[in-house]
């Protein structure tokens, strides 16, 4: 982790610092004390934001030819005229007779007759129409109260009128307008209870409707004339048939109950809907049309007409398929949200979403999109259809919602709506096949594609990212990208995940936590060694892993060919970048065949901080140290490139020699070419890069602890350098620079060069600038300004008076503020 001090390099703040300042708490200052071995930034690889809305980037590794088009028409015919509905799997058997009405009603014939049922009350359907209560359901339940009692005798009275009355035509006004609903006379029901004319439910006694009958309870009554049917064995209650007609009974009133609610919905489709599908037919207005099909929409809801059991289902979807040619955007999108939740399937539920995406490819489309609520109808396909029978529907679905997940105003709408644990269910569901059967899905490397391209939209939202480690996602998209490791696109993806959760420390500590991330990365870089836009999101992600976790470093570097695996990719865009600056007549590729170079020093610069980071690690870091295969490469890189060239990368590649600098280990090639690397820091110093030049001082600081060096330093002048820097008014700077001076100051022979330099009171301004709130700092300048003033016999004649007085001073106060009271 970076120290404040470090991070308040990067503004390199120049301006005077007052000289007394708040004194700091223990914590403070441990948690600001300065790390020898330094990690290294970067910026995360820059993914560019598509031209066009399409399934597949241009870059995509698919030919035209292996994959979906992302164009394509779409008319009318195109969809079944008649859409499958839901089979189940039990059949109902045809009844064995269909009885008859008798001529006449009379209480003398037999008593389980049946009456026939009264006209239903208008009144009575309007109230119920728009749940479509249940209403008959007496035979299993009981009898219902009835909204008004009457005697015995009016009961008997008034059934009789609604008998005589249901034998011809009842008249029905719903919502104003009059229909004459014919009830033939041959389908008369039996029911215990009966429909009122005032809408309530009246059951009839047995006694007062049937005197000479046997008494039987009423739901085991049977249908139709008893006196011209087969004679059976018996009727009454302890006939050994009792469970069969028991049985009959309860299935006969299931029958009139589906036969009420047909009546019903009869009622509604005639009065609610039929009118809407005609004005669908003769407008020719589309805002007209547009309003007719919301309306359409609101009854089918309120009749609870929606899904697939609605018996005229097809011929409500013939009339919307026709609508389909009228070529509207915003129409269409009306029709697709009323075709989806009639719950369409296989061709007619693969057109549908097909034609959502063709909407969906416009931005301008995506605030109809938005109103119309169509995300939650795409959604509600991705929760409910089967994935296997449907996976090139779902293509087309989840390419529309990609489409709009890269609109920021539907971010939060996308979570809120769970659409991150929809995804996510879903690539476990492709696991699990291509775990248990071996085998993927039809197109399901196109549809991972859409989904990890989606996540990666939906990740720069925190509530998603929190979701995504509550559910362990990380594992499933490892998963997903071993499984799937032949799929480039599906690769890069998921290195476009990872390398946006990584930035964020939870995220990254998450992704860690699973050690097979590793392995999996390494295969992912042997296997698209050059394919730049993959590995140099793979190098960046095991640049966050290993930035400030020691295990992660640890477990990275016993991974099988961990470290040849990174040199081997050094060495792969080292090359390219060596060729990309030589003249096409010099040996140079055609500019066609090869990288940007800026593309090409991006996977270095990532590489170089993987290493750096890595050579944190005690043990891997002096390991590192003693292999000329990885100190090579980079001695090699600050030689050929400037600070110039490329900032970032000589940087970072100054940062990890000086990482490696510090273990003092034997056979450490940094030791042994240690004056060629500060013939190589030299051109830094001299630059006017601040950064730069602070890389350099702090590798000089470990080298120093050398005499070689130190004559070195003394004989190039970077002594003088070292105190000019001094007057930077830069603590880090400051910081790294009086180290440097106080190995100088070992050496006896080397002390009189710093009191004629003027580095005496330039320390002590560092000691009276930085001192009260960096007690690294001023421990440094103490123990230079010892080694300066070691033997001698008055304080004066090695500082002068006056510096010796600013001492005093300077000395007494920070013992005064350290005292205990």
């Amino acid at each position: 982790m970076l120290s404040p001090n470090d991070k308040k390099l990067e503004k390199l703040d120049l301006l005077y610092r007052p000289s007394m300042a708040k004194p700091k708490t223990s914590a403070e200052i441990i948690s600001e004390a300065r790390n020898a071995l330094r990690t290294v930034r970067t910026q995360r690889p820059f993914t560019p934001q598509e031209d066009q809305r399409k399934l597949f980037e241009p870059a995509s590794s698919r030919t035209l030819e292996n994959r979906p088009p992302s164009s394509f028409s779409l008319h009318a015919s195109s969809f079944e005229s008649s859409d499958p509905r839901p089979i189940y799997g039990t059949h109902l058997s045809p009844l064995e007779l269909k009885p008859k009405a008798p001529a006449s009603f009379t209480t003398k014939e037999d008593p389980c007759l049946p009456f026939p049922r009264p006209p239903v009350d208008p009144v009575k359907i309007r109230r119920v129409s728009s749940a479509r209560v249940r209403f008959f359901r007496a035979a299993s339940q009981g009898p219902l109260l009835p909204d008004r009692t009457l005697p015995p005798t009016e009961r008997k009275k008034t059934v009789e009128s609604k008998e005589r009355g249901l034998m011809g035509n009842s008249l029905v006004k719903i919502s104003g307008t009059y229909l004459i609903e014919s009830n033939p006379t041959g389908h008369l029901k039996s029911h215990p209870l009966q429909l009122t004319y005032d809408g309530g439910f009246n059951e009839i006694k047995e006694q007062e409707m049937f005197k000479d009958a046997t008494a039987l309870p009423s739901h085991l009554r049977s249908r139709g004339d008893q006196g011209k049917r087969r004679p059976r064995a018996s009727s009454c209650p302890n006939s050994p048939d009792l469970s069969r007609l028991e049985t009959k009974a309860v299935s006969n009133a299931n029958l009139q109950e589906k036969d009420t609610e047909t009546d019903i919905d009869d009622i509604f489709w005639n009065t609610r809907i039929v009118p809407i599908l005609n004005e669908l037919e003769k407008e020719e207005n589309v805002e007209m049309v547009c309003a007719a099909c919301t309306q359409l929409h609101h009854a089918l809801k309120e009749g609870n007409m929606l899904g697939n059991k609605f018996k005229r289902r097809n011929i409500l979807l013939k009339t919307l398929y026709k609508l389909v040619d009228v070529g509207s955007d915003p129409l269409s999108l009306k029709l697709a949200k009323i075709i989806l939740a009639l719950k369409v399937s296989r061709k007619n539920l693969l057109n549908v979403c097909k034609l959502i995406f063709k909407i969906s490819r416009s931005e301008k489309n995506d605030s109809l999109i938005q109103n119309d609520s169509i995300l939650e109808s795409l959604l509600e396909v991705l929760r409910s259809e089967d994935l296997h029978t449907n996976t090139e529907a779902f293509l087309y679905c989840m390419g529309a919602i990609k489409f709009l997940s890269g609109n920021p105003g539907f971010l939060n709408e996308m979570i809120s709506k769970d659409t991150v644990e929809i995804l996510m269910n879903l690539i476990k569901q492709i696991n699990e096949n291509s775990r248990k059967c071996g085998t993927y899905f039809p197109n399901s490397g196109h549809l991972l594609v859409q989904m990890t391209a989606t996540l990666r939209n939906l990740v720069d939202s925190p509530l998603a990212r929190r979701k995504l480690l509550s559910i362990s996602a990380l594992p499933q998209l490892c998963t997903v990208m071993g499984q799937y490791m032949d799929d480039k696109d599906v690769c890069t993806n998921i290195a476009r995940i990872f390398s946006k959760l990584t930035s964020y420390h939870v995220c990254c500590v998450a992704l860690a936590n699973y050690s097979r991330c590793y392995a999996l990365f390494l295969n992912l870089i042997n296997k698209y060694q050059k394919t730049q836009d993959l590995v140099v999101r793979i190098v960046f992600i095991l640049g966050n892993l290993t930035a400030k976790n020691n295990q992660a470093r640890e477990q990275f570097s016993k991974e099988k060919g961990s470290i040849p695996t990174l040199l081997a990719l050094f060495h792969t865009f080292y090359e390219l970048d060596l060729r990309s600056e030589k003249p096409v007549g010099e040996g140079g590729e055609p500019p066609k065949a090869q990288l940007p170079q800026a593309q090409v020093e991006d996977v270095l610069i990532k590489l170089t901080r993987v290493l750096a980071n890595l050579a944190i690690h005690p043990g891997v870091g002096q390991a590192m140290a003693t292999s000329p295969h990885v100190v090579g490469p980079l001695l090699a890189t600050l030689e050929y490139k400037s600070i110039d060239d490329c900032e970032e990368l000589v940087i970072n590649t100054t940062a990890t020699i000086n990482n490696l600098s510090y273990y003092q280990v034997k056979n450490s090639i940094i030791q042994d070419k240690k004056l060629y690397i500060a013939e190589l820091l030299l051109k830094l110093l001299m630059s006017n890069n601040m950064d730069g030049i602070l890389e350099a001082v702090r590798v000089f600081g470990n080298l120093s602890q050398d005499r070689d060096i130190c004559d070195f330093i003394v004989q190039k002048n970077v002594h003088k350098f070292m105190i000019a820097l001094l007057d930077a008014k830069h603590q880090d700077i400051c910081f790294s620079a009086c180290g440097v001076l106080l190995n100088l100051t070992v050496d006896k022979d080397k002390r009189v060069i710093l009191k004629e330099g003027g580095g005496i009171k330039k320390l002590m301004n560092c000691l009276r600038d930085f001192g009260p709130t960096d007690w690294q700092l001023a421990c440094l300048v103490c123990k230079t300004l010892w080694n300066l003033s070691e033997n001698i016999t008055h304080a004066s004649s090695c500082f002068g008076d006056e510096d010796t007085n600013t001492l005093l001073v300077l000395l007494s106060s920070f013992l005064g503020g350290c005292h205990p009271k």
